[in-house]
């Protein structure tokens, strides 16, 4: 089951210089705005055994992008927090899915996105993992689920030219764009991508 209970503190992100250091923190309720100040974050993209990639719609009440389709997950590491135990930690609350294993893909992906007002600026680094599990959606992060074939995704979303023109989130398309040219040169992504 996934983790509803609400945070007991207000939930900080790490703000981040041009350089990609740490400069301090701001409540992640507060920084998202029409000029969003460069942050990091993560994102994750959970695969199946038949090649299959697991999508969210967010849901409707999130500050950002709400109703849209995007990968498996997102969130944002708190300070102090390692990068990978903030992944579990996501894949807990949002999908209700523990013990996964990940593999930091793409360490070093940046992106800038608006929407309705509202602006995302991230140093995103991208995890994938394969999942066995049956996710189990947390309703105040999470709207619907669903599993779609990978390489169908990758030719008819992967197009940054149409990033406008999509019911999906901008990152999860740039991000599947790289980690499908990531995914020619290593084997998960090669057993990922052939499927």
């Amino acid at each position: 089951m996934p983790d509803t209970s609400a945070p007991t503190e207000i939930e900080e992100v790490v703000l981040l210089n041009e350089a990609g250091q740490a400069i301090g923190s701001a409540p992640k309720d507060k920084i998202h705005g029409r000029s969003t100040p460069l942050h990091s974050a993560f994102s994750i993209f959970l695969f199946n055994l038949h090649g299959e990639m697991l999508i969210q719609q967010r849901a409707w009440t999130k500050q950002t992008w709400p109703g849209i389709w995007s990968n498996a997950c997102c969130g944002h590491p708190m300070p102090g927090e390692a990068l990978e135990h903030a992944a579990q930690r996501r894949l807990r609350q949002e999908l209700g899915l523990r013990g996964i294993s990940l593999r930091l893909a793409l360490p070093d992906f940046r992106y800038r996105a608006s929407y309705q007002g509202i602006e995302e600026n991230e140093i995103c680094p991208v995890f994938i993992g394969l999942c066995s599990q049956e996710p189990q959606l947390n309703p105040t992060e999470v709207a619907a689920l669903d599993w779609i074939n990978w390489a169908e995704f990758l030719s008819e979303e992967a197009d940054p030219t149409k990033l406008e023109d999509s019911s999906y989130s901008p990152w999860s398309r740039l991000e599947a764009a790289a980690l499908g040219q990531w995914s020619r040169q290593h084997p998960l992504g090669s057993f990922v991508a052939q499927r």
